[in-house]
């Protein structure tokens, strides 16, 4: 009993959050989470959730499609570099993005974290 005990505190701790932003962008709903593996590693988990709605009115059906990538701290700087990489061409191609209108408001949560500890590889980006 104790070794169940101990691997659902595991599990538990597993899937703790230590820091996470929302991005709202109409349907879809970009998380950043920011995580603790096994071995006290932080990694970040990325999941996108896309509101879909089957039927009408009265028997409309909401349902939320998800899909997570897994990015740990040995791939951020590769990831970083092709991302930067990506986001550049798409600018030289089609120019500085426009401001879409959103029939929702933009928000985003945080968990307060000491800002001197904890920089995003993110920030090295304007979105």
């Amino acid at each position: 009993m104790d070794v169940e005990k101990r691997k659902n505190e595991i599990e538990k701790k597993d899937n703790e959050i230590i820091y996470s932003k929302a991005i709202k962008a109409g349907k879809r709903i970009y998380y950043l989470d920011v995580k603790k593996s096994r071995n006290e590693d932080l990694y970040l988990a990325i999941t996108e959730s896309k509101k879909k709605v089957v039927g009408s009115d009265e028997d409309a059906q909401i349902t939320y499609e998800k899909h997570k990538i897994f990015l740990y701290k040995e791939d951020f700087d590769k990831f970083t570099e092709g991302l930067g990489d990506v986001l550049n061409f798409i600018k030289r191609e089609q120019g500085e993005a426009t401001q879409r209108e959103y029939k929702e408001t933009v928000t985003t949560e945080t968990t307060p974290v000491d800002e001197t500890k904890s920089k995003s590889f993110f920030d090295k980006f304007k979105f």
